[in-house]
């Protein structure tokens, strides 16, 4: 098959990689926007659940990408000044740039041909492919070329971000809720590899402005962020990679495919920061394309009815969990008089797909800290259960 795959994140190098180890005979070129020696971005994270995926169909990528990773199986919440553990949340954790460079290893070594700083918003010059890959982003500018098939449905989130790294290394996956005169401020922070951590700063629009980020440059946005969570950072500072302010668009789309050209990982959906599921997504996604055409072969279209018949269910459940995960940190309002165990509580069971024995069977530490606090918590759980 000729293969065209707009895109080198991870969802169109893993899938280039699985179809040119599967047969050297396609013929597959992937086109990145960016520069081979691009360092956007901070890390990543798995759940073990992610990687399994990933080490069933490809052990020898599976390897190479966990070969540098930080792996720590707790978490914490950090909220009126207390920290909560939280244990048996595994998190494998490695830098984005040593993921990118396992996949174009991995892809060169089968013959991929990857050809950088190569933007494309227009598909007419691939007349002759036989599958045109759209893997470029959740701002896919093929998505939006052929938006009236597509019919994506965009939701931009309330909430601003702003991705910053630093030198403090946090070994359990933190979650750092701080107050300050113009409201609350978020930290998701973890270390992914032996000396940085992602920081990643959220706020909502009303402390946004009171607070002036919205007129502040870059440096004063990552000196504000430094003030606010001077405690957490202990003297270590925020280390900036263009961090600008953002807000999280999750995407949908009634189509995944338009003729011979599919859309994959976040061009196709996207999930959220909060759940860490965007590469998770992005790699399945790429399994599940290899998988149809391991089952129709170089039948088009019946490949792509099949990836979505494959696909869908999944991803939806993933997405519709990680909307949830969104709602809870845009209306935090009434939770912040929780105590430090019960809105800890209240984190870990926010997806709606963690039940009390869930909590039980995980972290018996935190139910039973749980449980004393609130007499009445079998009602409270049947009703949160139910």
């Amino acid at each position: 098959m000729k293969i065209r795959i707009v895109g080198g994140g991870p969802a169109g190098l893993f899938y280039a990689y699985l179809m040119k180890r599967d047969d050297p005979a396609h013929d597959i070129v992937v086109y990145e926007r960016d520069p081979q020696d691009a360092t956007y971005g901070w890390g990543v994270v798995f759940s073990d659940v992610a990687l399994s995926f990933v080490k069933d169909i490809a052990p020898e990528l599976y390897d190479a990408i966990t070969e540098n990773q930080e792996v720590f199986d707790e978490m914490a919440v950090v909220h009126q000044n207390v920290l909560v553990p939280l244990a048996h949340n595994t998190f494998h954790r490695t830098s984005r740039i040593d993921l990118l460079k396992a996949l174009h290893k991995h892809c060169l070594s089968v013959g991929v041909d990857i050809q950088f700083n190569q933007k494309f918003d227009d598909v007419t010059q691939f007349v002759d492919a036989d599958l045109v890959v759209a893997a470029d982003g959740a701002n896919s500018a093929i998505r939006t070329r052929y938006a009236a098939h597509f019919q994506p449905e965009l939701d931009v989130r309330p909430n601003y971000l702003a991705w910053y790294g630093t030198t403090q290394l946090f070994d359990a996956l933190s979650l750092i809720f701080r107050q300050c005169n113009d409201g609350l401020l978020i930290a998701h922070t973890y270390r992914y590899s032996r000396t940085l951590s992602t920081f990643l700063v959220e706020c909502d629009p009303e402390t946004f402005h009171k607070a002036g980020l919205d007129t502040m440059s870059e440096a004063e946005s990552l000196a504000y962020c430094e003030k606010v969570f001077a405690p957490d950072l202990a003297g270590h500072k925020l280390l900036s990679n263009k961090s600008q302010w953002f807000r999280y668009t999750i995407v949908k789309n009634k189509n995944w495919f338009y003729k011979n050209i599919v859309l994959i990982g976040d061009a196709l959906r996207t999930g959220h920061p909060s759940v860490g599921s965007g590469t998770r997504l992005a790699m399945q996604d790429s399994i599940a394309l290899f998988e149809a055409y391991k089952a129709c072969g170089s039948n088009v279209s019946a490949m792509l009815e099949d990836f979505v018949q494959r696909r869908k269910p999944s991803a939806d459940a993933l997405q519709r969990a990680a909307i949830k995960s969104t709602e809870w940190y845009e209306n935090l309002g009434p939770k912040l008089s929780l105590d430090p165990i019960s809105f800890a509580y209240d984190y870990v069971t926010r997806s709606g797909r963690v039940s009390h024995d869930d909590v039980r069977q995980r972290d018996p530490d935190l139910a039973a800290k749980y449980e004393a606090l609130h007499p009445d918590w079998a009602d409270n759980a049947a009703r949160r259960d139910s």
